[in-house]
């Protein structure tokens, strides 16, 4: 059975304390180490406190003259003093005689030689040694006990160890309370996402406080969730939408093939008029229906299956809708003047969006009648001279399924401007329709963008 992963609190935690007890040791460690440099360094100031000299040569020799056996006592400075012959002969005050190495043979031979070195007694006790020349194949060694200074640093090392060993407790305690605090707000986080996943809630907001990453970890999953409602709600409005819009047709639809198989089925042939008109009647209805599925692909499709273009070339779309919509604009004449415009959004999009503002301006366009494109500064504007709009439905010209007055006897679903919307929407710019000055209707597009491509400047 797999072990699982600590949490991140835990990892945290164990992380902290880790870090503080490394620190500490280091601290303690560095604090051992100039204490133990420190005590030997004076030790090793002491040994020569007061200087050797001849008197000091002349004290020892009377001393060992005096008390051959050693039996008196060392002064309280000095444990142990004793001349040192370049023969190893020694003669030594005190108690404990020093153990004589060879090289204070060689600082008896040399001038003006000195020594400093770690020594044995004869008792087994360790001294620390200065051994010095103080005359032709003379050296005085002087001593003193490192049992002293080796028990202040047993009692230092054991005091930094139980203050680490405290040290390293606070840490954890420390890490737990940061670890605790800092994460308190991931907590909040991962609550609100186990919510949401439980209950599909995607109106659940988590607080906000500061400024910091998980602020802004905050901030933007409260967008995605808002963003993911509004989708959501789009999504059910567009369903409830759709089915409406359909009912009718289909329910037409329905009837008609209803009379047709009754009549079939009972012999009773229709008047050859009457079959005409349900037969075409039934043809327009499955057009009507085609339509319909069609708009709602594609309306379902403009935000998606395709990147957005850096430095697009607008004008260039709208050259492209434009031909497209000379094709079928049969005695009306579009009329088109572009400057050069480039915006970021995706090309497919925009150029269905301008198909169906073209479109709808010949649909209610006069016969030989004209329509006017203009794209000047980022706005493109597509005129035409119908009938206009009614100022009361100008509000809701971009709804979904929703058709003018004058419209409902035309062929069409009421999804052509709202495609044009999200569209351009998608692009981070707006859409507008109004009545124009002297009859029919102005449709606006603004994009944001430049007159210019990143490459290079281009004369508008």
């Amino acid at each position: 059975m797999r072990r699982g992963r600590r949490s991140m609190r835990s990892r945290l935690t164990v992380l902290v304390a880790t870090v503080v007890a490394v620190a500490i040791a280091v601290c303690a460690a560095a604090c051992w180490f100039l204490v133990r440099n420190e005590l030997s360094r004076q030790l090793d100031t002491s040994l020569d406190q007061p200087p050797l000299g001849g008197r000091t040569v002349e004290m020892i020799q009377r001393n060992c003259s005096e008390h051959p056996s050693g039996t008196e006592e060392p002064g309280p400075f000095l444990r142990l003093q004793q001349i040192v012959l370049a023969d190893g002969t020694r003669c030594a005050q005190g108690w404990d005689a020093v153990k004589v190495e060879p090289a204070d043979q060689r600082m008896a031979r040399l001038p003006g030689a000195r020594m400093l070195r770690d020594g044995v007694t004869d008792s087994g006790d360790t001294v620390r040694v200065l051994t010095a020349n103080v005359g032709p194949g003379v050296a005085v060694s002087v001593s003193r006990s490192l049992a002293g200074t080796d028990a202040t640093l047993r009692g230092l090392a054991l005091l930094l160890a139980g203050v680490a060993a405290l040290g390293v407790l606070g840490a954890a305690t420390a890490g737990r309370f940061v670890s605790r605090t800092a994460l308190r707000p991931v907590t909040r986080l991962t609550g609100a996402v186990e919510h949401i996943a439980r209950t599909e809630d995607l109106l659940t907001r988590i607080p906000v406080d500061g400024e910091d990453e998980i602020a802004r970890l905050s901030t933007s999953f409260n967008a995605m969730t808002a963003a993911l409602a509004n989708s959501r709600e789009r999504q059910r409005q567009l369903i409830a939408d759709a089915g409406h819009e359909l009912r009718t047709p289909l329910t037409s639809l329905r009837t008609n093939i209803d009379l047709l198989l009754h009549s079939e089925n009972t012999g009773r042939q229709l008047d050859p008029r009457a079959r005409r008109r349900l037969l075409a009647s039934v043809k327009a209805q499955m057009a009507e229906l085609s339509a319909l599925v069609g708009d709602l692909l594609e309306l379902s499709r403009v935000s998606g299956g395709e990147e957005p273009t850096a430095d697009l070339p607008f004008h260039e779309v709208v050259e492209a809708a434009v031909a497209r919509a000379r094709l079928r604009a049969h005695d009306v004449r579009i009329d088109a003047e572009l400057g050069e415009w480039f915006v970021h959004g995706r090309e497919g999009a925009l150029e269905r969006a301008v198909v169906n503002l073209l479109d709808n301006a010949v649909k209610f366009s006069p016969a030989a009648g004209t329509v006017t494109v203009r794209l000047e500064g980022g706005e493109l504007t597509v005129r035409d001279h119908g009938p206009g709009i009614p100022e009361d439905e100008l509000p809701h010209v971009f709804d979904r399924f929703w058709r003018s007055s004058t419209a409902r006897s035309m062929p069409g679903s009421g999804l052509g401007l709202a495609i044009v919307a999200q569209a351009v929407r998608d692009a981070g710019g707006e859409a507008a329709l109004s009545n124009a000055p002297g009859g029919g209707a102005r449709a606006s597009l603004r994009l944001p963008g430049r007159a210019h491509s990143q490459t290079g400047l281009i004369n508008a």
